[in-house]
């Protein structure tokens, strides 16, 4: 329970601070306000969950639903200041309820700063996609939109590579400290580098390159593949932390 809680508000966070990075001039409101509504299930469920496994923790996202809902509301509206700043309270929420549930088990600050890194890899790339889907929705938007998401997705990437390789200096391997040996965590191991370290740079590399035809449809193809290369990928981590 406290797996799926930590996946959610990382997710949480990750998707919401994507939208304060997504100029609001060039893109139509309709999509933010579409976003956090997701923002807004995505904190639901955890709060319900925090319930039995995090009673302490809970009011943190559900105080993030209720300023995701309002956001909603204000991007209804066209109001784009106020929607842009619930995002970023949203987002500031939901990174101090990954917080929380990180120290409350034990991860330490160093425990933090991945969990956040994560949601940001996994926010940042589910926002790409879903953002190349609206241009179905609005296909006079410029694709440099487009573009500047998917770099800043491999940025948040770049420095989640960073963050392993000094874990990995540290412990002297590439496998996780303390973690069971065996066939299961090798697999656990290999799935976590072929899906999130190594799959989601080539694919976020080839929608990048596919925009330069440019074919938006083609590269939120890719994307949705990124997607689920970024989802599995940050769950397998987290299960290997949980393992370790």
């Amino acid at each position: 329970m406290k797996l799926l809680v930590d996946f959610l508000c990382r997710f949480g966070w990750g998707l919401s601070i994507a939208l304060v990075f997504t100029p609001a001039a060039l893109v139509p409101a309709g999509f933010f306000r579409v976003n956090m509504l997701v923002v807004l299930g995505l904190a639901t469920f955890s709060a319900l969950l925090c319930g039995q496994a995090l009673p302490a923790v809970w009011w943190l996202p559900a105080l993030a639903a209720v300023t995701a809902w309002l956001a909603s509301i204000a991007w209804f509206a066209e109001r784009p200041r106020a929607g842009i700043g619930l995002c970023a309270v949203t987002a500031l929420l939901l990174a101090a309820a990954t917080a929380v549930v990180q120290r409350t088990a034990a991860g330490g600050w160093t425990g933090v700063a991945d969990a956040l890194v994560s949601g940001l890899v996994t926010g940042l790339t589910v926002h790409a996609m879903l953002l190349g889907h609206w241009y179905l929705n609005a296909p006079g938007m410029r694709v440099d939109v487009l573009r500047r998401m998917i770099d800043v997705a491999v940025m948040a990437w770049s420095v989640q590579l960073g963050l392993v390789a000094i874990a990995a200096a540290q412990a002297g391997g590439w496998m996780p400290p303390g973690s069971p040996g065996g066939p299961t965590t090798l697999a656990l191991v290999s799935l976590r580098w072929l899906a999130g370290l190594a799959g989601l740079p080539v694919l976020l590399w080839l929608s990048r390159k596919t925009l330069d035809i440019p074919n938006t449809q083609s590269a939120t193809g890719i994307l949705y593949v990124a997607c689920l290369a970024a989802i599995l990928g940050e769950l397998t981590a987290q299960l290997l932390a949980v393992a370790a």
